[in-house]
C-alpha cells in the first residue's frame, strides 16, 4: 500500500438526500487500489451547493490533510453544476494538464466529454480533480491520468523521484 491520503467528495443532490445510491465510490475505490495501492480514506457526499462543496474541500484537504481530493460530479452544464467554479476558488494553482487529457481521452467515446468543464489543480501539497458524475466517465477520466498522479503528488510534496526512478526522462 502506499502512504497516499485519497479523499472523495460526490456532488449530487439526489445522491446527498439518500435518493439514489452513488454509484460511482465503488469505481473510484476500485481504481485507487489499482493505479495507487490506496484506498479511500475520506468519503463524503454533499449537494451542488458552492457554499457547502466549499467547506467540505477546504475540510478534506486543509484539516483531514488529504494528498489527493476527488470531486465527482457537477462539471457539465446544467445551473446546479458547480463543481468546477468551486474548485477555482479553493485552488491555488490550475493544472490543466489533467483536465486537459481527460477531456481528450473522453472525446474518443463521446462527443459529449468535449461538454465538461472539470478544473484540477493544487492546494498546499494536494491535488485536487474534478471527475464527472458517471460511473463509466470516472473510469476514462481517471484511468487516462492515473500514471502522472504519483508524479505530482511526489513533487507537490518534495519527495520527487530520482532520475532512476523515473527513468531519466523529463521535463
Amino acid at each position: 500500500m502506499s502512504n497516499w491520503k485519497i479523499g472523495v467528495i460526490t456532488a449530487s443532490d439526489s445522491i446527498s438526500k439518500g435518493e439514489r445510491e452513488d454509484d460511482r465510490i465503488g469505481v473510484l475505490r476500485q481504481l485507487s487500489q489499482e493505479f495507487l495501492q490506496a484506498d479511500v480514506a475520506v468519503y463524503r457526499t454533499v449537494s451542488d451547493d458552492m457554499e457547502e462543496l466549499k467547506e467540505q474541500m477546504i475540510e478534506l484537504v486543509d484539516r483531514e490533510k488529504c494528498d489527493l481530493l476527488i470531486v465527482t460530479g457537477g462539471t457539465s452544464l446544467s445551473p446546479r453544476d458547480v463543481t468546477p467554479e468551486v474548485t477555482s476558488w479553493v485552488i491555488d494553482r490550475p493544472v490543466p494538464g489533467f483536465a486537459e487529457e481527460m477531456r481528450r481521452a473522453g472525446l474518443q467515446q463521446s462527443r459529449r466529454a468535449m461538454l465538461t468543464r472539470a478544473v484540477a489543480g493544487t492546494r498546499g501539497n494536494s491535488l485536487i480533480l474534478n471527475l464527472p458524475g458517471n460511473p463509466k466517465g470516472v473510469d476514462i477520466c481517471l484511468r487516462a491520468i492515473a500514471d502522472m498522479i504519483p508524479d505530482a503528488l511526489h513533487i507537490l510534496q518534495g519527495r520527487e523521484q530520482t532520475r532512476e526512478e523515473w527513468g531519466g526522462y523529463g521535463w
